[in-house]
């Protein structure tokens, strides 16, 4: 029988122990309107301390995480915020369980897209101070995916929604399970000092690892960006006008700046205007800057097929950008894009693209093709210009080449295949 000494003991170790950081054991430790969170000491799930801290601290307060590693097992999200400051210094993990997050990942509300951690909210400031890390553990995704293109369930590491006058800035994101980011219907926000690495450590590709996509959004502003990856650096989709991106540069990517792919919803209207790229570098990727829309004809549906979407590209700027090495082209059009095994359609699509420029282009190219622009014959591209343009092509033919499909007074070169 424990006596009265004993008990007392058992009680002042309990409030000795209750007394404690909350570092100690992991979990939220509030002070005034700011949120600390720390990891478990065991590695379970970490998720639900950072939900109770974005909820306790959400509005008008800051979350601070400390340097450590924080295990994600479980989807998050923490969107409504108003007014926050969020603190990274150490690195988010995400969980290995490929069922779980196939059936639980969040969706994305357009081409049948689901997401690991949905943020958003107003006057939000996340800072991770250039040693904030995101990992999202991406390598045990692209052996499972062996290549197939958007495998359902398969989350987009971290989407930026419904958020305005908002800055997100010195953040590293590292093995992305697919697109690393998304920003869906938000406005006036700036993305700097952003580095991605998603690059596949087997013989399995690291199949769309885009760095960041746009749909419905507005006057957003990438500025300083370095990222390696095997798909698109930054494309700008659906409804997305005046981005601007400066100053970045991308290696072996599949495109620096992509354009779409765009018009994959049947009969749906959309559009992508006032778009610049400028001062950008280009290392070892296969274009510089393309745009990409599907055919007029639907084959399947999204989020691997679809097509018939109508609506426009235009007021698109390529500038200052430097290549070494590029594989493909340095200017690319597509409207013939199908996942579904079509091989005809190209001429189909309504899709409607005009006064896109490429621009003070110098550098190297690994191929004789400057330019391959292949327009719809149902909607021939007017507006395009390729101009001041100073690269050096391999030997073989000894000149750029430039192949032409619909296009409509091309300026600044003259076509060398085609029409």
């Amino acid at each position: 029988m424990c006596t009265t000494w004993c008990l007392l003991r058992i009680f002042f170790i309990f409030a000795l122990l209750s007394r404690l950081p909350a570092a100690y054991a992991g979990g939220v430790q509030k002070v005034d309107t700011v949120c600390t969170v720390s990891p478990s000491t065991d590695g379970s799930d970490d998720a639900p301390a950072i939900l109770s801290a974005f909820e306790q601290c959400g509005q008008d307060g800051s979350i601070v995480f400390t340097n450590d590693t924080f295990h994600i097992e479980s989807v998050m999200n923490t969107t409504g915020l108003n007014n926050v400051t969020v603190d990274l210094q150490g690195t988010l993990l995400w969980g290995t369980n490929i069922t779980y997050w196939r059936n639980n990942s969040l969706p994305l509300g357009y081409l049948n897209m689901s997401l690991a951690w949905a943020f958003g909210g107003s006057n939000v400031h996340f800072t991770g101070n250039e040693i904030g890390t995101f990992d999202g553990n991406g390598q045990i995704w692209y052996d499972f995916t062996k290549g197939v293109s958007n495998l359902p369930g398969r989350p987009i590491n971290f989407v930026v929604f419904n958020t305005t006058n908002s800055v997100f800035e010195g953040l590293n994101f590292r093995q992305s399970q697919f697109w690393t980011m998304a920003i869906f219907g938000s406005k006036d926000l700036l993305f700097e000092d952003i580095s991605i690495n998603s690059t596949t450590n087997s013989s399995e590709p690291a199949r769309n690892t885009d760095g960041v996509d746009t749909f419905f959004s507005d006057n957003i502003t990438f500025r300083r960006w370095d990222v390696t990856g095997g798909d698109d650096a930054i494309s700008p989709k659906a409804n997305s006008s005046n981005i601007l991106i400066q100053d970045a540069t991308f290696h072996g990517t599949l495109v620096g700046v992509a354009i779409g792919s765009i018009g994959q919803m049947d009969g749906q209207f959309e559009f992508i205007e006032n778009v610049t790229a400028e001062r950008v570098t280009c290392i070892g990727s296969q274009n510089a800057a393309y745009i990409k829309t599907w055919t007029g004809i639907q084959q399947g549906f999204p989020p691997n097929g679809g097509g018939g979407g109508l609506g426009f590209a235009r007021n698109l700027t390529f500038r200052d950008f430097t290549v070494t090495n590029l594989t493909t082209s340095l200017a690319s059009i597509t409207q013939c894009t199908s996942f579904e095994g079509a091989t005809s359609g190209c001429d189909t699509s309504l899709f409607q693209l005009s006064n896109i420029t490429w621009t003070n282009m110098t550098g190297t190219l690994a191929t004789d093709n400057m330019a391959v622009l292949q327009c719809s014959g149902d909607a021939p591209c007017p507006g395009i210009e390729i101009s001041d343009i100073g690269v050096e092509v391999p030997g073989g033919r000894g000149e750029e080449v430039v192949s032409c499909s619909n296009v409509v007074g091309l300026i600044g070169v003259e076509c060398t295949e085609g029409d």
